[in-house]
């Protein structure tokens, strides 16, 4: 195999849906992926003949190669932690899946580690890559909505609707305590936290199972009904969640957070209610915004030509050619490389990011055990 054109080397941990996203992004931005290495040795050999890369044995080979110097962590949230601090000490700046492990001690042991090694350790909030979602941000920066008046929307999935579809992530021991609210309501908080400069500090929450049993043959994510026959499992994870929100600034919010949400496949929305106007962003319409005034209302469309900076920036497309969630992964994988080249591109997401959001699924969960406003 050829040297990459940047000279970067990369391996992929994981070979799931997620991986293969992170390992296109990788090549479009000039990489060479190495290896993969996946749930077991004849798995590894089957996607790495499809990839055309090496297949790694374990970790210690990934972490032995001196051509990898980015390792992408992709696998069940449980090996978060022990992979990606492998990897920081081994000298391999990370991109490591969310959650940042299953437990606020693992999140903070991560960026404690990261912080430690000065490599580049970063998290895929990659919403934050909408080049709407930059323009609301803008216009929020510029003083456009005024003083905010309410945070509120929702994060709604149909994945796990069916009583016979499963997932690893289903699994405590693989997925960590919380489900919906770690793997989706995690995006949420992040991307309306980050575009309206608000910090939730308080939350009041109710987590709902409404499928108390799934198979314990798990298939894989956004596979819906699985067609293996057998044994079922008791469900202790969340298929929905509930919550009241309120910030350092005293802004009260709202979100509702459902994988069970029959026809919604990944819609990500917000309304950020301001004294002077309001925005709407919807994930599944990802090229336009609403924007609300008292005077009058106004839908605005992604355009290269116009716009803030960072809008502009990230449309790699004509306006009407339409982007979405695969090139918001790739913008932030080259973001996250030009980090380790020595820049500073806006709005990375880091450890940091990915410690401050493990303190509010923890929250959310003491919260709903403890039925009352909890501290993050």
């Amino acid at each position: 195999m050829s040297p990459a054109p940047s000279g970067r080397g990369v391996a992929i941990l994981g070979a799931g849906m997620i991986g293969d996203v992170h390992r296109r992004a990788a090549i479009l931005e000039g990489a060479e992926v190495v290896g993969v290495l996946a749930s077991s040795p004849q798995r590894s050999q089957q996607v790495a003949a499809g990839w055309g890369v090496a297949a790694y044995q374990d970790l210690a080979e990934v972490l032995a190669d001196d051509r990898v110097d980015v390792v992408h962590v992709c696998t069940p949230n449980a090996t978060h932690a022990p992979f990606a601090e492998a990897a920081l000490r081994a000298g391999k700046h990370v991109i490591c899946e969310k959650p940042l492990g299953i437990s606020t001690a693992e999140a903070e042991r991560m960026t404690a580690a990261a912080a430690e090694s000065g490599l580049v350790a970063a998290v895929p909030f990659v919403y934050r890559y909408h080049p709407v979602v930059r323009e609301i941000r803008a216009r929020r920066q510029a003083g456009e909505f005024g003083a905010w008046n309410l945070l509120h929307g929702s994060y709604l999935q149909d994945w796990m609707l069916s009583p016979d579809a499963s997932s690893w992530r289903v699994d405590p021991g693989l997925g960590g305590p919380s489900r919906a609210f770690a793997d989706i309501g995690s995006h949420w908080c992040d991307l309306v936290q980050w575009v309206s400069g608000e910090t939730f500090t308080d939350v009041l929450a109710e987590l709902s199972i409404v499928v108390p049993t799934r198979p314990a043959a798990a298939g894989p994510t956004f596979a819906g009904p699985t067609e293996v026959a057998g044994d079922r499992v008791e469900v202790s994870t969340e298929d929905s969640a509930a919550l009241l929100l309120r910030t350092a600034a005293g802004v009260l919010g709202s979100a509702t957070i459902s994988q069970v949400a029959a026809g919604r496949k990944n819609r990500l929305w917000f309304e950020l209610d301001g004294a002077l106007g309001s925005a709407v962003f919807d994930q599944e319409e990802p090229e336009r915004i609403w924007l609300g005034g008292a005077d009058g209302n106004r839908i605005l469309v992604r355009d290269p030509e116009h716009g803030s900076p960072e809008q502009r920036r990230l449309s790699k497309l004509p306006a009407g050619h339409a982007q979405g969630y695969a090139q918001c992964f790739e913008a932030f994988v080259a973001d996250t490389y030009a980090a380790i080249d020595g820049g500073s591109p806006e709005g990375l997401p880091t450890f940091e990011d990915g410690l401050r959001s493990a303190r509010l699924v923890d929250a959310v969960l003491r919260s709903a055990r403890n039925r009352s406003w909890t501290k993050v």
